[in-house]
């Protein structure tokens, strides 16, 4: 009797362990779908151009007076303003650095000059008339640091460093009597051309139009150094100017190749089942 009772408490306590374990089933873990987090920056290449207007201010000029050892200064020398137009490749680093190379062009800008002086069979005193032009071509490298994006706005500011070839054209050169009279025939100083040092301080903002094209806007300082101006004529010469500053406000575009962000599929996780 005894070992029945104990054979039918073992069936009965393993039916009910079997049973136990086939009802409780732990619980998966649960499968979470996060996705990676990164920080986004812009990078890469980018082409540019820009329209802009030059105010100029001309330091000054000289040229030799009679022989190669009396150098004067211009009575008056005034530069006029002109147009530029620009175009140039850069590259994007982050989101804060880039840089570029430009190559622009200024238009012609008119110069109107005077000397004082003796002419005449006399010789009396004389004040001339001085006129010319000088166009300008200009290559820089450029580094610039963006000041953060507000909205469609990233102000910016930058340097360059560089040369600008300086064309000046022929100085007709009048020479009249300050007492009244018939003048000097006009004497025509052959211009010159050179290559000179130039750097640039800039500051602007660009405006996002699209994910790949941004409007450029802002205002460029430009110092481009002294060269030789034209060449000797009628016991005159050679003269040179000393250089002369640029306040330029220019108005462009930025194109950026793979500016775009390219949508991603990512699938649907699959839903869970449980057996």
């Amino acid at each position: 009797m005894k070992m029945s009772l104990f054979g039918a408490a073992a069936v009965l306590f393993a039916s009910t362990s079997a049973f136990a374990a086939d009802v409780y089933q732990p619980e998966p873990a649960p499968f979470i779908d996060a996705p990676e987090v990164t920080v986004s920056e812009a990078s890469g290449w980018y082409l540019r151009g820009d329209l802009g207007y030059s105010f100029n201010d001309l330091r000054g000029a000289e040229y030799f007076q009679g022989s190669n050892s009396n150098l004067v200064d211009f009575g008056s020398a005034k530069l006029k303003n002109g147009y530029t137009v620009g175009a140039g490749v850069g590259y994007q680093m982050n989101n804060y650095l880039r840089g570029d190379l430009t190559f622009d062009y200024m238009t012609k800008s008119d110069f109107r000059g005077s000397t004082n002086g003796e002419c005449g069979a006399g010789p009396v005193a004389c004040t001339s008339s001085d006129y010319s032009s000088l166009t300008a071509y200009t290559l820089m490298a450029n580094a610039y640091v963006d000041l953060g994006t507000y909205g469609y706005f990233t102000p910016y500011v930058g340097g360059g460093l560089g040369g600008s070839y300086v064309k000046w054209k022929n100085l007709n050169n009048t020479a009249c009597p300050d007492a009244g009279g018939a003048c000097d025939d006009t004497v025509t100083h052959g211009g010159r051309g050179n290559w000179r040092f130039a750097y640039q301080l800039m500051a602007g903002a660009s405006v996002d139009l699209t994910c790949n094209v941004k409007a450029d806007v802002g205002y460029r300082f430009r110092h481009t150094l002294a060269g030789g101006m034209f060449g000797y004529a009628e016991n005159g010469g050679p003269g040179r100017d000393k250089g002369f500053y640029s306040h330029e406000i220019h108005a462009g575009a930025r194109y950026s190749f793979g500016g775009c962000d390219q949508p991603v599929y990512t699938p649907e996780p699959e839903p869970l089942v449980y057996k």
